[in-house]
């Protein structure tokens, strides 16, 4: 079964570059991964600052092997130092 994913994230404005840069190569680099599906990265159009990454995995067990990898553990640690806030993750399965 598919996993959907939407994951949000608040920047600090100062901070929108560095943010942009460190999504795009997180983005590149899971587009890679087996099982990812769908990776795009949203930005909200009336929150500077304010992102999206709309996901879809193949599976489950395709997003775990996806937490262990290093763009995103470097992602996570990079993106912590220059967010507003924690980021919040959605996930689900498609009803409908």
């Amino acid at each position: 079964m598919n996993l959907h994913i939407i994951a949000l994230f608040k920047f600090n404005e100062n901070y929108l570059m560095e943010a942009v840069e460190l999504f795009q190569n997180l983005v590149k680099e899971t587009r890679k991964e087996e099982g990812c599906l769908q990776y795009d990265l949203i930005e909200d159009k009336d929150n500077k600052g304010t992102f999206f990454l709309i996901e879809l995995w193949e599976s489950v067990d395709h997003h775990n092997r996806h937490n262990g990898q290093d763009h995103l553990l470097d992602f996570r640690k990079d993106a912590s130092k220059i967010m507003e806030s924690s980021a919040e993750v959605y996930k689900g399965f498609k009803i409908y």
